[in-house]
């Protein structure tokens, strides 16, 4: 082949591709809208996929239980001071619950729901406190230390409890508190300040802590310091390949519109994690909500009366505590009373709102 050859072979090749692009460009376009999709009903999307058939679920289970054998290094490797962090495909859900569980019978068990929205560290921090102390009182403590810590620690600050938390108040390490974190990279916990701070959690002398992780870019949400250092992690990849069923609740399905059922499933689901107290405390509001459904909310004092008369909690602080955990999963919201005063309500319409109650109440 000549080389005139090869330009006429080329020009023809360019001709037609502009000429391809310019017939494309003045042909009529769609009118197609992402807007004119149906949207199937979520909860209906949600019963439709409960009813396919799981596979493998044998070879799930042995997989599964062949990780067991790991259970007794992962509990040596955090009494060593290291932290275990899992990744792989599948949910390790279930895998963490059961090595807490088997390996960590003696020592109080802290659990962080990562997929949830919206988390309160500080609460956290307290229950982690709590259960540090009521080991150290166990405990043959250095004279003094415990009689210098003064309880609650509701009203201590973060630092004061990581103060707390990292104190040398028993020799060696052997009195600590697990902390588990489903989904370390969730969307309550990806933000920078709050990986700083369970960095800082981490890095206390009496705390360990197990994490899940299931986004390949979830490394970047640390630095040097944090990955070394302070979180101390031991990389295992142990790929469950188990559906992601309690992870996947709280995420809506895509081409669904959400539907009252699946709210009022979320917030059931929600509740059910709380304490027998939190969830009568909530009870208390939406049974005033459904009695008084022209009024913009129920008084906080009003709310701290009745609890406190039916013995649901000590102090303003403890219905705080509370109230705190709902406004975090966006059970309750707060709005201004005309009368200038803050009011609780619950964001769901009347017959969602007497469901719900129906389901706590069984």
């Amino acid at each position: 082949m000549e080389a005139n050859d090869v330009d006429d072979e080329e020009f023809g090749f360019s001709r037609n591709y502009f000429l391809a692009k310019e017939l494309a460009s003045s042909g009529k376009k769609s009118t197609h809208k992402l807007s004119d999709i149906n949207l199937v009903d979520e909860q209906e999307l949600r019963e439709a996929t409960a009813k396919i058939e799981p596979k493998h679920e044998s070879e799930i289970a042995s997989l599964l239980n062949n990780y067991k054998s790991l259970y007794s290094k992962w509990a040596f490797e955090l009494r060593c001071g290291f932290g275990l962090l899992m990744y792989g495909f599948g949910s390790k859900k279930a895998l963490i619950e059961d090595f807490a569980s088997t390996e960590l019978i003696e020592c109080g068990v802290v659990v962080i729901n990562g997929y949830l929205h919206s988390i309160n560290l500080k609460q956290v921090m307290i229950v982690l406190a709590e259960l540090l102390w009521d080991q150290l009182k166990t405990q043959r403590t250095p004279s003094g230390n415990l009689s210098k810590v003064q309880q609650p620690f509701n009203s201590r600050s973060i630092d004061d409890l990581l103060s707390f938390l990292d104190g040398p108040q028993v020799e060696g390490d052997e009195c600590f508190v697990c902390v588990v974190v489903h989904n370390i990279d969730g969307p309550g916990l990806r933000d920078s300040d709050t990986q700083q701070y369970l960095a800082r959690i981490a890095a206390c002398s009496h705390i360990r802590i197990v994490a899940s992780i299931d986004n390949v870019n979830a490394p970047l949400l640390w630095d040097k310091k944090m990955v070394h250092t302070q979180f101390n992690w031991c990389w295992y990849h142990v790929p469950t390949f188990a559906p992601y069923k309690v992870e996947g609740i709280f995420y809506p399905l895509i081409l669904a519109h959400g539907g009252t059922t699946q709210s009022v499933k979320t917030a059931s689901i929600v509740l059910q994690s709380l304490t027998p107290n939190a969830q009568s405390v909530f009870k208390v509001l939406a049974e005033h909500q459904l009695a008084h459904p022209d009024e913009e909310g129920m008084p906080i004092n009003t709310l701290y009366t009745i609890c406190r008369e039916r013995f649901l909690v000590s102090s303003q602080v403890t219905l705080n505590s509370h109230l705190t955990e709902f406004k975090d999963h966006e059970l309750v919201k707060t709005r201004r009373h005309s009368d200038g005063q803050d009011c609780l309500y619950i964001p769901l319409t009347t017959d969602a709102l007497e469901k719900l109650v129906l389901d706590i109440s069984q």
